[in-house]
């Protein structure tokens, strides 16, 4: 029986990383089908109110960044701002039936009527499930028309680790993902891969923008500032480009060789223990980032633990795991204690 997902407590926005793949892994993602999927992922993510972070489509799988709003803390759905959103995701035969329902509703002597009709709606907003069900359902409708087919696009459910609201957990998943396919050897900078965050950020694209800058101007512990793409892009792309260590030629990786350590660094090597910063570990493929169920400091990690007790058992003391794999992860922690290669 499937446990429900850890969610983030009421009364503060809620951060995921969201994985998802294609079933048997199966590489149908060309540059159409990336660009059919994003124009689907920003409409919805205008019509449920659910901010797109950061991403990355890649061959057979996606990621997601998203921050999903305190739904109590944002304004109740009202007629007028539902047929404003109605174009975002409906057709003109499809807005006429709705808007239909809604002049029925409000000329009838039952105000439950209209209610009900809101609430329809209202239920699809602000929800995690309902905005990747949605986008996977839109997708998948649409790729098997187009290539005649029918029957489940997707591998099982998505997977989702909840991320804390604070800067270096945010800006450590967002680097990661956005770096996906520089690591799958796809391209040699992050902005070369238009798929991505990123690069529709680096680009100009003010959805892209705007969901980086998110990171450093709104986050769970109440911090706002008026924060520019300007001095957004110079912190993360300090965060993207640090320096990962150099190795020899793998012809059977296709890997090219990178010249050795110079005596300075080898001391600097020594003198750190062999650790690796944060720049230099999300290089690397991070199961933690996947799979530890929630992601932030001790204090969040315990926090969300002590809300979620009685899914495990008595034996188990505290939430916070120390993160393995011979990186610097400083304060940052994991629910789960993975024991098979956290990082590769």
């Amino acid at each position: 029986m499937r446990q429900p997902r850890l969610l983030q407590q009421p009364g503060v926005d809620a951060y995921y990383h969201v994985v998802s793949r294609v079933v048997d892994k199966r590489f149908i993602f060309n540059a159409k089908e990336k660009n059919h999927f994003r124009r689907w992922m920003r409409k919805l993510e205008a019509f449920c109110g659910v901010e797109v972070v950061t991403f990355c489509l890649m061959s057979n799988h996606f990621h997601l960044l998203v921050r999903v709003p305190d739904r109590d803390s944002m304004p109740r759905l009202t007629t007028e701002r539902l047929l404003e959103l109605l174009p975002i995701l409906y057709d003109a035969s499809q807005r006429l039936g709705i808007e239909q329902e809604i002049a029925r509703a409000t000329a009838s002597d039952d105000p439950t009527w209209l209610a009900g009709i809101l609430e329809r709606f209202e239920s699809r907003r602000y929800d995690l499930a309902s905005f990747v069900k949605d986008l996977k359902q839109r997708f998948t409708r649409w790729y098997n028309r187009e290539n005649h087919r029918k029957g489940t696009l997707w591998e099982d459910r998505y997977k989702s680790v909840l991320v804390e609201g604070s800067e270096r957990a945010l800006l450590t998943i967002a680097a990661y993902i956005d770096l996906n396919p520089v690591r799958a050897g796809m391209v040699a900078r992050p902005e070369d891969y238009r798929w991505c965050g990123y690069a529709e950020a680096v680009a100009g694209r003010r959805p892209a923008r705007r969901g980086l800058c998110t990171i450093l101007n709104h986050t769970s512990h109440g911090v706002n500032r008026d924060v520019t793409w300007d001095y957004t892009a110079g912190i993360y792309r300090m965060l993207l480009f640090g320096k990962g260590l150099e190795q020899e030629a793998d012809a059977q990786a296709a890997r090219k060789a990178r010249r050795g350590f110079s005596a300075e660094q080898i001391e600097a090597e020594e003198k750190r223990e062999g650790k690796l910063s944060i720049p230099e570990i999300i290089r690397c493929r991070v199961r933690y980032f996947c799979d530890g169920a929630v992601f932030g400091s001790v204090e969040f990690v315990n926090g969300v633990f002590e809300a979620n007790r009685w899914r495990y058992g008595p034996k188990r003391e505290s939430g916070a795991r120390k993160l393995r794999g011979g990186a610097d992860w400083g304060e940052l922690r994991t629910l789960r204690d993975l024991q098979v290669r956290p990082v590769g």
